[in-house]
């Protein structure tokens, strides 16, 4: 591996930032696929915390950050049909990274590395 980011974040601060802005915060953060994946789910902010988390992980990955050209939005978290987790980047599928992503009723963590 080259290298490897994590993240951990509560479900209940997403959810909070559902409730006070909402599309306008959907919109900034997740593409139309992952809100629609996320919505159709029985508990919503659970897995838009699992998104926001995977994205963390795959930018401290890269090692950048958020920063300069690098937003939210231009990291998708998409899913195999088995529920396995994959990357899109700016809007292509990205093989150089694993993610991995878990839960629990209260925190999401997701750890995604960088292949060489």
């Amino acid at each position: 591996m080259k290298s490897i980011g994590v993240d951990i974040i509560e479900i209940d601060r997403v959810d909070k930032l559902i409730r006070e802005f909402g599309e306008i915060f959907l919109r900034k953060v997740f593409s139309e696929e992952e809100i629609k994946y996320c919505n159709s789910k029985a508990k919503p902010a659970q897995h838009f915390a699992a998104r926001f988390a995977a994205k963390e992980a795959i930018a401290k990955a890269l090692g950048t950050g958020f920063k300069d050209n690098l937003m939210l939005r231009d990291i998708e978290v998409r899913n195999e049909v088995n529920g396995k987790p994959y990357v899109y980047f700016k809007g292509i599928r990205d093989e150089r990274f694993v993610v991995s992503i878990s839960h629990s009723e209260r925190y999401v963590v997701a750890v995604a590395a960088l292949k060489e």
